[in-house]
């Protein structure tokens, strides 16, 4: 297997879901680390999903606090997501909150016969 370390940096300056990160064809996305960085010095909440290849919504965090001036991780253990699944975030606040994702990337190996 190929594998290959990736990091996805978004500060969120709208309130709409955005786009965190896809998961690329023909691969499999171990999501290692999902910070949070509240940045104007006021509490916020942030909320963040996962949507299938079906266009289905799942909820990973509803409404999740943030401390003002805090980061918190808020993942405990990795997780997984399959191809073309892609993971959003949305800030209940626009302008405050800065999310980082620590992924590890894993591609089928080529085999020759």
């Amino acid at each position: 297997m190929s594998n290959s370390f990736k990091n996805k940096k978004l500060d969120l300056t709208s309130t709409s879901a955005t786009t965190l990160y896809t998961v690329p064809s023909a691969t499999t996305g171990v999501i290692k680390s999902i910070l949070v960085s509240e940045d104007s010095g006021n509490a916020d909440t942030i909320t963040v999903t996962i949507t299938n290849t079906a266009s289905a919504v799942f909820s990973l965090f509803k409404t999740k606090s943030i401390a003002a001036n805090g980061t918190t991780e808020l993942l405990t253990q990795p997780l997984v997501l399959e191809e073309s699944e892609v993971l959003k975030v949305t800030a209940a606040t626009a302008n405050r909150l800065h999310v980082v994702l620590s992924a590890l990337e894993i591609k089928p190996r080529d085999t020759i016969t």
